[in-house]
């Protein structure tokens, strides 16, 4: 049986909005209370206005309350998996840099920390 945060990145990755790069992405993140969102990408001509699908989820969790995370599912079409972009990163790691990051291809899964993927993160006062 899937995991259930898969099963809503996969949910996520079918509604995904990629006209332009046809990179669909979809991704759920897992509160420290149990609670589960998810987002998928959302592409613009204008690609600087693009949303992906990560920050998309956490936007999701921060709108109902959410800011302690577990772990974030990232799930694309290809192999290797692909990981959070740096925006993504820098987003997600304002909330804790011992976040789970799991990357799912079509046949590959990668994990690692926000830490290990952003060793060296701007902090701004933040917590």
């Amino acid at each position: 049986m899937p995991d259930p945060l898969e099963r809503l990145a996969r949910k996520a990755l079918e509604q995904a909005y990629a006209p332009y790069s046809k990179f669909r992405v979809g991704a759920a993140i897992e509160t420290a209370d149990g609670r589960r969102f998810f987002g998928c990408n959302v592409e613009n001509a204008s690609f600087g206005l693009t949303v992906c699908a990560e920050r998309n989820a956490l936007a999701a969790a921060v709108a109902e309350g959410a800011r302690e995370f577990t772990r974030v599912l990232i799930v694309t079409e290809q192999d290797p998996p692909a990981p959070p972009c740096g925006a993504c990163r820098q987003v997600l790691i304002e909330f804790g840099r011992e976040l789970e990051v799991t990357a799912m291809g079509r046949t590959e899964t990668r994990r690692w920390t926000l830490g290990e993927l952003l060793p060296e993160a701007f902090r701004f006062g933040a917590p």
